[in-house]
């Protein structure tokens, strides 16, 4: 299928009636000017899920599932962006268009979907391969007995066996040396001189030798969110090192991302409205098989942003599983920085220590599930296993051993979006520290109220451009004002933590609200767009966006930042959830922040002009200039 070009996406959210599409999976009534109903997408009993026909937007305030009519389809039903556009549009009875490109570009991506499609066709055959071989396989059924697992449970799975041969797959494609082969990760490739080949280097190399990467292994097929097979990890039979085995990165499996389990447990995690997160394949199956059905784990890798934003798409609380040896602790720490970025108030994440003689897997077979559910309970909350870990070690009763303890949570906590959650940590944190908060926050660079610390570093743009004439945003030009000049050139590139958080709120505003971009000054909007990193990637996009697009709903915003790439991105600054708030009502947050950041910058500025002499009346008259307009900013703070 082609690109489907952006304008007929907008139309087709224009003419979907988003209630429609979601009350044929959920139950919904009146409220006001929404529609409320009970999640789809965790377990509930009072509905917080809203579904609001003029944003042609839904989202749950109790998990965080928001999105379009189409993202609706792609999280509910499982279909693909293209699948959900095709069905959207039948039903809007709009022809599907095709995307204008040229010849070239459009056999390129027919080509790519084909190449996809045989990968998945190759790895497919590989799996109906091991399966079969499984069933004529003794040592491997008693092996699979022996560590509890049910035929059921194998099939469901689809567990299977790669014979002990270096060239097995071999009986099932005998042209063992098509470039599928290396290019799905199924076979190993040699060159000359003995090197592994990577399957993206295989194509262009000379390979000298072949053989199958999985060998007398019980075999786990890896599925993606659609349940297409992706992937495979093997696990030895008896001793023998490495344990388990994954694919390699490939053109359809990137380990950073997938989750093993995660389709078979997708619905699971909906009802229960949390995902317990483990180290191994077999963990996953036996507690499935014991009725936990909610877990899933990494794929040989240590837990990454990516697999928890992913796993924040189905549920609003993630219960991480490790050992309570020294390795489990490390690799909770891990997970615990990947999990900070995502964190808001209404998502939780927490971390479950078993006994030491025991995994998932030898708990949930010799103590029952709900002994398991039991120590899921239990798991100790982010807040806790964060504070132990920045006292671990310590002497907290010395001056010493506290000043430690801050150094560690500084970029921890720098790290945690601007919620009500951070500054209940941050009030533990200075209760565990006996450290008053204020002062706490001083030593920790972070911001106090809307206030922002002595910068260490700046960001680009023009100060002092007040709010009368000019300062305004374009005016109410022909696009509704949206129209913007370019930003000057940055004379500093980076910013101080104070300012990235601010940035980050306003930004969040602004993509939830994206009309209220034309009441901030030039200076503001400057200093925005040449923010370096996601806010002013999100900033320049949108700048963009509204030139052509005066007024935007939050559906075509969301479907045209996915189009872009961007949307992760957005997501992770958690706009949605200032959808139901009007606009007028945070427009105080927002020129409290963006003044926050021009304050900040004006300071650097200075900072500069006064390393540099003040020599020449330029300089000294920009000083000045810059001390009146810090005055106003410092009288209107206090007020917002």
């Amino acid at each position: 299928m082609s690109l489907i070009p952006q304008d007929f996406i907008e139309e087709l959210l224009g003419r979907v009636d988003i209630v429609e599409v979601v009350g044929r999976a959920v139950q919904l009534k009146k409220a006001g000017t929404n529609y409320k109903g009970l999640c789809p997408f965790h377990s509930e009993k009072s509905a917080s899920f809203t579904v609001s026909p003029s944003k042609q937007f839904y989202h749950c305030f109790g998990c965080g599932a928001h999105g379009s009519a189409i993202g609706f389809l792609m999280e509910h039903s499982g279909m693909s962006f293209p699948d959900a556009v095709r069905e959207l549009a039948r039903d809007a009875g709009m022809e599907l268009p095709r995307q204008e490109a040229d010849e070239g570009e459009q056999r390129r991506a027919a080509e790519q979907r084909s190449h996809r499609a045989r990968l998945r066709e190759v790895l497919q055959q590989a799996e109906a391969f091991y399966r079969e071989r499984l069933r004529g396989s003794t040592r491997a059924i008693d092996y699979l007995k022996g560590r509890g697992l049910s035929g059921r449970s194998a099939a469901r799975y689809g567990l299977g066996y790669a014979p002990d041969d270096w060239q097995g797959l071999a009986k099932v494609f005998p042209n063992y040396e098509a470039e599928l082969l290396l290019q799905s990760g199924l076979v190993v490739a040699r060159d000359a001189q003995g090197q592994t080949l990577e399957p993206a280097q295989a194509a262009n190399a000379s390979v000298t030798r072949r053989y199958d990467r999985l060998r007398d292994r019980i075999t786990f097929p890896i599925r993606n969110a659609q349940g297409e097979i992706i992937g495979f990890g093997g696990r030895v039979l008896d001793r023998g090192e490495p344990k388990y085995i994954n694919s390699p990165e490939t053109e359809l499996f990137h380990k950073g991302e997938e989750l093993y389990g995660l389709f078979e447990a997708r619905q699971a995690i909906q009802r229960h409205g949390q995902v317990l997160v483990v180290e191994g394949y077999l963990d996953v199956i036996a507690l499935a098989q014991h009725g936990v059905e909610h877990a899933v784990a990494t794929l040989g890798t240590a837990c990454t942003p990516e697999h928890v934003r992913k796993l924040f798409r189905y549920c609003a609380q993630i219960v991480f599983s490790f050992d309570g040896d020294t390795a489990g602790r490390r690799a909770a720490a891990r997970a615990m920085q990947a999990a900070l970025p995502a964190l808001s108030d209404e998502r939780s994440v927490k971390f479950l220590f078993l006994p030491a003689e025991h995994d998932p897997d030898s708990f949930v077979r010799e103590l029952g599930a709900d002994a398991f559910e039991r120590e899921i309970a239990r798991a100790r909350p982010l807040s806790v296993f964060l504070l132990d870990h920045v006292g671990e070690g310590l002497a907290l009763d010395t001056a010493e051993g506290r000043a430690q303890a801050i150094a560690r949570s500084r970029d921890l906590l720098a790290s945690i979006p601007e919620c009500a959650l951070k500054g209940q940590i941050l009030h533990d944190l200075a209760q565990r520290l006996r450290t008053p908060a204020d002062e706490l926050r001083a030593a920790l660079a972070l911001q106090g109220g809307r206030r922002a610390a002595a910068p260490a570093g700046g960001t680009a743009g023009t100060a002092g451009g007040g709010r009368s004439g000019s300062g305004h945003a374009g005016g109410g030009g022909a696009q509704g004002g949206f129209s913007r000049p370019k930003p000057a050139e940055p004379r500093m590139q980076r910013l101080s933590r104070p300012q990235v958080d601010h940035a980050h709120t306003a930004m969040r505003i602004l993509l939830a609200h994206p009309a209220l971009w034309r009441d901030i000054s030039a200076a503001q909007h400057d200093l925005l767009v040449a923010h370096p990193a996601r806010v002013g990637e999100l900033a320049r996009w949108l700048e963009s966006y509204l030139d052509e697009h005066a007024e935007p709903t939050p559906s075509s915003v969301w479907e045209a930042l996915r189009a872009e790439g961007l949307l992760e991105a957005a997501e992770a600054l958690s706009p949605a959830e200032l959808l139901e708030r009007d606009a007028s009502e945070l427009q105080p947050d927002l020129r409290g922040a963006l003044e926050s950041i021009e304050m900040a910058w004006i300071k650097q500025r200075q900072q500069a002009l006064a390393a540099e002499g003040l020599a020449d009346p330029a300089s000294r008259l920009e000083y000045q200039a810059l001390s009146l307009r810090l005055r106003e900013l410092m009288r209107s703070l206090p007020r917002l």
